[in-house]
């Protein structure tokens, strides 16, 4: 594992979006990086720039990106998919969708794209056109359903958000979805506030955020990662009766007994922090790297976890909101939502 000292990379010019030459579909540049700090011994490059508050996006066999981004606020309905090709200088990105309500995942399985919007996940075709929505008035927490995940057997992962109902969470909320195209969903795992992103590690350990936002018996809960064992199904992780590391909240029915027997935190991390995005790095498969939205921050987590939660160490510190990371070949993509780029990390 490469040390943790780190070294600023001074940039000549801020490149992105505070930039104004830069367009939609800017190519790769050398030039130094602004507002983001990595370790000694990486490196980091723009990739493109011109994106609109991205979200999720996903490189393709030929190189291209297809993006959800927001396009405006949050809740101002111009969201959109669009597919960039970054090795064309001032290209603007192909729209494939419009319109969509605060899209926060985009995902393609077989020949399809799905969309994941504020509560409606929808299909189309790979190139545009109209989505078909396959579920709509999902459950969710007021804010959004977090991301999509393609998995190698065909399957679809999603969360529908938690929101509670009584003292416990309501009907059909707070859990993590399988679905195949021509089958219904199956509920995964169970007991999430927000189980925003997601990875699968080599092992088949399938790695998950969960962003608590909120108080619970009047102190906050931290947000987590944690791991569910290759083939494993039907997990309950707690919420609302327990939060952060096991801890019981009497309010929805939370105890000692009760809590000793859900999974353990792998990871806490400070209240608020929300984390976004979780991969395994490229040059070292046993850590994982974590984006911290609030918190401006990339932290490392090695995947070995003694008897008490890991402590994240930070690998990346930025001036923005870092959203979303895809392992690309040997380098981290990782994507600026203020700026709309996307910036590639990789050792020297």
């Amino acid at each position: 594992m490469r040390p943790w000292s780190t070294a600023m990379l001074l940039a000549s010019a801020v490149i992105g979006a505070s930039c104004g030459d830069d367009g939609p579909g800017s190519p790769p540049t050398d030039a130094a990086v602004g507002g983001i700090t990595v370790p000694d011994g990486y490196t980091v490059t723009e990739v493109l720039a011109g994106l609109e508050r991205p979200t999720q996006f996903e490189v393709q066999d030929d190189g291209s990106i297809v993006a959800a981004q927001l396009g405006g606020g949050e809740n101002d309905g111009v969201g959109e998919i669009v597919r960039v090709d970054p090795t064309q200088p001032g290209a603007p990105p192909t729209v494939l969708y419009d319109r969509l309500q605060k899209p926060t995942g985009v995902a393609v399985l077989g020949d399809e794209l799905w969309v994941m919007e504020a509560r409606r996940l929808s299909r189309g075709p790979l190139d545009g056109g109209e989505l078909e929505v396959v579920l709509d008035e999902l459950p969710f927490n007021g804010r959004s359903e977090g991301t999509l995940t393609a998995t190698g057997d065909g399957r679809l992962l999603y969360n529908t958000s938690g929101t509670i109902s009584g003292d416990r969470a309501a009907d059909g909320s707070g859990i993590l979805w399988s679905l195949t195209p021509d089958a219904p969903p199956e509920a995964l795992a169970t007991g999430f506030k927000n189980a925003y992103a997601r990875t699968f590690a080599a092992d088949g350990t399938l790695w998950q955020t969960e962003i608590a936002d909120g108080n619970y018996d009047g102190e906050p809960a931290p947000d987590e990662l944690v791991a569910m064992a290759p083939g494993a199904s039907g997990v309950d992780f707690g919420w609302p009766a327990c939060v952060g590391d096991n801890r019981p909240i009497a309010l929805y029915g939370g105890s000692a007994e009760r809590c000793a027997d859900v999974p353990a935190s792998h990871a806490v991390f400070e209240f608020g922090a929300t984390p976004t995005s979780v991969v395994v790095a490229p040059w070292d498969p046993a850590m994982l790297l974590v984006a911290l939205w609030n918190a401006g921050q990339v932290v490392a987590v090695p995947t070995e976890r003694g008897a008490e939660p890991v402590a994240p160490e930070i690998f990346a510190s930025t001036d923005f909101h870092p959203q979303f990371l895809v392992v690309d070949g040997g380098r981290v993509l990782l994507a600026d939502f203020d700026a709309g780029r996307i910036l590639a990390v990789e050792a020297a």
